[in-house]
């Protein structure tokens, strides 16, 4: 983590992590980092459960149990309605019950697949490319900002600093998805 903030806060790119009430219960002198360098922080369920395997009551508890770690934590005004569905797993129901629950559901145009590691057959150009390949205007990047458990390596904090450089080359802005919430 402190090798993605400081290369974010080097280059003054803001991000938005959606980080797990789990993580957050576990590291909250984190998300007051992440909230203190100026990044909005987003609900990805408290434990990142496949949501098709839990019922109504149990889905609930994996958003408001998030949102209550979060606040706890700290998060601030640093805190988005915004909710990351674990696994990419959506479906019109869920979105809707996460939208009755005050969230916005957000998607990602590519994820670099660097939290797969290179057990996962992943490398640091692969996720580059990965990145790259998805570029245009108004694109969402996932990246992911921890290993695996039971992995050190930390694949996407070690290609951000290229995909900075390219987005930069190329002319984009960066922007924090809180952008979304401001006219």
């Amino acid at each position: 983590m402190d090798s993605v903030l400081g290369e974010l806060a080097r280059r003054r790119a803001p991000a938005t992590f959606f980080l797990t009430g789990d993580f957050t219960t576990r590291h909250p002198a984190v998300v007051r980092r992440i909230a203190a360098a100026g990044h909005g922080l987003g609900n990805h369920s408290f434990s990142h459960p496949y949501f098709k395997d839990l019922d109504a009551t149990g889905r609930r508890h994996e958003v408001v149990a998030a949102d209550r770690a979060l606040r706890a934590a700290g998060a601030g005004r640093a805190l988005t309605p915004f909710f990351r569905f674990p696994y990419s797993e959506t479906s019109l129901a869920h979105i809707s019950e996460v939208n009755a629950l005050g969230f916005a559901d957000i998607e990602f145009t590519t994820d670099t697949n660097g939290g797969k590691g290179t057990e996962g057959g992943m490398t640091v150009d692969r996720a580059v490319d990965r990145a790259l390949d998805a570029l245009r205007p108004g694109a969402v990047l996932q990246m992911h900002v921890g290993a695996s458990q039971g992995r050190t390596e930390v694949i996407d904090a070690q290609a951000l600093p290229r995909i900075l450089d390219a987005l930069t080359a190329r002319d984009y802005d960066i922007v924090d998805l809180r952008t979304l919430l401001t006219p």
